[in-house]
C-alpha cells in the first residue's frame, strides 16, 4: 500500500493535531511531535503507538526547517535520539532525517556539538563484526580511491523519535554498527535484525550548516571528532615544507663551516714543568677567521689553572684569560669511575694578520686532597703527592682560518622547530581523532 502522493498535511489521529507532509513518497511512518504517537502512513495514518515520554532533545534544527547541503536542497523532516552505554559511560547524539526532492533522504547528526552529513552507500562493501572479532590486524575496506580502516563498534538504542521516517523507528530498539575511517569520510555498517545498510559520513562544519538553513546554531563543539579535518590556515603546508628544507640546508652549511679544518698556526708543542711560564709564536694569515688554541695536559687526579695571555702584533693585548685541566678517577661499591677532562681550547677571532705571541702559565695547581701552588716561596712540609707535580707536561697547539657553524646551527634548529611544529601538530590531530578506536594498537 502506498499513500497519496499529493497529500500535503494530516490531522494526528491521536490528539488531533496538524501535521505537515514533508518527506516524499518512500514515508512509512509519521510520529506525531504533540503527542509522540506513531501514525502509519500506509494505513491513513493510523494510530499504531505511543512512542515519546521523554523531553525532546536540544537541537538548533527543527522539522519542516530547509536548507542548502552540498549543492542540494534539504527539508528536516524527523528527530531521532540514540543513546548508547559502555560501563559507567554513556554517550547520546541526535539524528535528524533529511529529504531532498532531488537527491533523496540524508542525516544530519549533532554530537557533541559536531555535525556530520550522512547518505547510504550503495557500493558493494561491507565490514562486519565477526570478521572484526577475528582479525589480528586492523581490518580495512577499499571503496573508490579510499582505503576505510577499522574504527570501532557500537551498540546503540533510540529513545526519542518525531517526524517522518522512511521505516519504523521502535523505543529501545537496538542496533549494531561497526564504523572505518578514511582521511576525509567514515563508513558505518550497520545491522538491526537481518537488514544491513551501509552509509558513508563527512564532516560538516557548522558555518557551512549556519549558511545553508540561515541559522545561528549556537554548537560548541568540544574535543576531536573521527571526521573532523585538519585546520591548517593559509600556506599552512608551504611553510611547513619549506622551513623543512631550509633547516636541511644551514644544517649542511653549519657542518660544512665546522668541518673546515683550517691553517696550522702553532705547531704541536709538549712544554714541560719546566719550561712554564713560555711565550709561543702563534701565526695568523687571515684576519677576521677564528683562530683555536687547544691545550692538553696530564693530570692525574689532579688539576692545574693554566693562565693564557695573547698579545697581537703590535705588542698589544689581545686577551688574558685562563682553562682549567684536571682528571680523576678511583674505585667506589659501585665499580670503576672518573670524572674531568685533561684538554680544554680557547677561541678567538683576530683583527689582523700576523704573528701573535701566546703567553702560558700555570698559576694554581692541586692533587686530589691537598693544594700546592708553584709560585708560592712559602716554606711547607712536602707530602708524598706533593713531591710529584700536578701537572708535568702541556701540549699546546693552533689553528686559523676556522669557521664556526654554530649560528647556522641555531638557524636550523629555529627552522626546524617551525616545520616540527607543522608536523607535530598534524600528528597529534590524526592520534586524536583515532583516540576513540575501541582497536587495541598493540594487536596491529
Amino acid at each position: 500500500m502506498t499513500r497519496n502522493a499529493e497529500l500535503k498535511a494530516v490531522n494526528c489521529t491521536s490528539c488531533g493535531a496538524g501535521l505537515d507532509i514533508l518527506g516524499g513518497g518512500r514515508v512509512t511512518v509519521h510520529i506525531c511531535p504533540y503527542c509522540g504517537t506513531e501514525l502509519d502512513a500506509l494505513d491513513n495514518y493510523r494510530a499504531v503507538r505511543t512512542f515519546n515520554d521523554i523531553k525532546r532533545p536540544i537541537s538548533p534544527f527543527a522539522i519542516g526547517m530547509t536548507g542548502t547541503l552540498f549543492g542540494a536542497d534539504y527539508t528536516v523532516i524527523g528527530t531521532l535520539q540514540h543513546e548508547e552505554r559502555w560501563g559507567v559511560r554513556t554517550w547520546i547524539w541526535v539524528d535528524h532525517q533529511l529529504f531532498s526532492p532531488t537527491h533523496g533522504y540524508a542525516w544530519l547528526t549533532i554530537e557533541d556539538g559536531h555535525l556530520v552529513f550522512t547518505r547510504r552507500y550503495r557500493r558493494p562493501v561491507w565490514m562486519s563484526v565477526h570478521w572484526v572479532e577475528r582479525s589480528e590486524h586492523r581490518p580495512k575496506v577499499h571503496a573508490g580511491s579510499r582505503t576505510f580502516q577499522y574504527y570501532g563498534t557500537s551498540t546503540s538504542r533510540i529513545t526519542f523519535a518525531e517526524g517522518e521516517f522512511t521505516w519504523s523507528p521502535k523505543k529501545g530498539e537496538k542496533t549494531t554498527t561497526v564504523t572505518a575511517l578514511a582521511d576525509d569520510a567514515m563508513l558505518s555498517f550497520a545491522q538491526t535484525g537481518s537488514e544491513r545498510e551501509t552509509w558513508l559520513s563527512q564532516y560538516l562544519p557548522a558555518g557551512d550548516a549556519e549558511a545553508g538553513f540561515g541559522i545561528q546554531t549556537g554548537l560548541k563543539p568540544h574535543g576531536t571528532h573521527p571526521l573532523q579535518p585538519f585546520k591548517t590556515g593559509p600556506d599552512f603546508d608551504f611553510i611547513k615544507w619549506a622551513s623543512a628544507a631550509c633547516a636541511v640546508v644551514c644544517l649542511i652549511i653549519g657542518m660544512n663551516l665546522q668541518g673546515r679544518s683550517g691553517e696550522v698556526a702553532l705547531k704541536r708543542t709538549v712544554l714541560t714543568a719546566a719550561d712554564l711560564p713560555a711565550e709561543l709564536p702563534v701565526i695568523v694569515s687571515e684576519a677576521g677567521k677564528l683562530t683555536r688554541i687547544r691545550l692538553a695536559g696530564n693530570t692525574n687526579n689532579s688539576w692545574a689553572f693554566v693562565g693564557i695571555e695573547l698579545t697581537d702584533p703590535e705588542d698589544e693585548p689581545v686577551f688574558q684569560a685562563g682553562r682549567t685541566v684536571e682528571y680523576y678517577h678511583g674505585r667506589s661499591s659501585d665499580g670503576n669511575w672518573s670524572e674531568g677532562d685533561n684538554k680544554a681550547q680557547l677561541t678567538f677571532r683576530p683583527l689582523m694578520a700576523g704573528t701573535y705571541t701566546l703567553s702560558l702559565e700555570v698559576e694554581e695547581s692541586g692533587h686530589w686532597t691537598e693544594l700546592s701552588y708553584p709560585q708560592s716561596t712559602q716554606a711547607r712540609p712536602k707530602t708524598a703527592a706533593q713531591n710529584r707535580p700536578a701537572l708535568s707536561k702541556l701540549t699546546v697547539s693552533a689553528k686559523s682560518g676556522l669557521s664556526s657553524g654554530l649560528y647556522m646551527g641555531f638557524l636550523a634548529i629555529a627552522f626546524g622547530l617551525l616545520a616540527g611544529q607543522g608536523f607535530l601538530r598534524a600528528w597529534w590531530h590524526r592520534k586524536a581523532r583515532w583516540r576513540g578506536s575501541d582497536w587495541v594498537e598493540d594487536d596491529d
